[in-house]
């Protein structure tokens, strides 16, 4: 018989914002939409049936807001880390249309990067990036003193933490492009990781994926 799990994290993306409808390349400074406020209320309803220690969330506006809600109902203060942002686009993108060829060239390179070692579009993350800080987030709430937590974060980060916790090391930038591509996440998703004994040791093992019942 499994043993109880030695740490336990809700993560919860974010709420419907202003940028994930509007057509362009979504600024940092993003709002929740009107329907993502809405979103908020709910799952800071449900998280408020939930037993846990510490509410930590990304500092950017859309998961502010989120995070903002889970804590009026849970009366849980917010701490705030630069660790579970979203992947950082360079700078040029933000808030310029789909439609601007120069923007459109940036975006394709700047992907392109997102799944090749070592190549790099101009200020923004990259695949070594964004590996290097899911296991520094991963680390970051393995050696918080809480039992139970919950994040507040973005879809593809938190895609990226699910990526290296199913294939750890033997995750290929190929591997990488095919889960990002084949998975989605809903706004205030539900997905929990749990740290404990397993049969081949101590791990973090997916636990709930993108529960989004408290929408229906």
């Amino acid at each position: 018989m499994s043993k109880d799990p030695e740490k336990v994290v809700y993560f919860v993306r974010h709420g419907q914002s202003e940028g994930n409808i509007s057509p362009v390349f979504q600024t940092l400074e993003s709002p929740l939409s009107a329907h993502g406020k809405e979103q908020a209320k709910r799952i800071a309803e449900r998280v408020s049936k939930l037993s846990f220690e510490a509410l930590i969330a990304s500092p950017l506006a859309r998961t502010k807001e989120t995070a903002e809600a889970v804590s009026a109902a849970t009366g849980k203060d917010i701490e705030y880390s630069e660790l579970f942002v979203e992947r950082v686009k360079p700078t040029r993108l933000n808030g310029k249309s789909y439609d601007d060829p120069e923007a459109d060239k940036l975006w394709k390179s700047w992907e392109n990067s997102l799944y090749t070692p070592g190549l790099r579009a101009e200020d923004g993350e990259n695949f070594d990036d964004l590996i290097s800080r899911a296991d520094e987030a991963l680390e970051y709430l393995y050696t918080r003193p809480e039992k139970e937590l919950v994040v507040v974060t973005h879809g593809f980060f938190l895609r990226t933490i699910i990526a290296r916790v199913l294939l750890g090391e033997t995750l290929t930038p190929d591997s990488f492009r095919k889960l990002q591509s084949s998975i989605e996440m809903e706004n205030t998703g539900l997905t929990v990781l749990k740290y404990g004994e397993r049969y081949e040791g101590t791990s973090w093992m997916v636990w709930i994926y993108n529960d989004h019942a408290h929408l229906g």
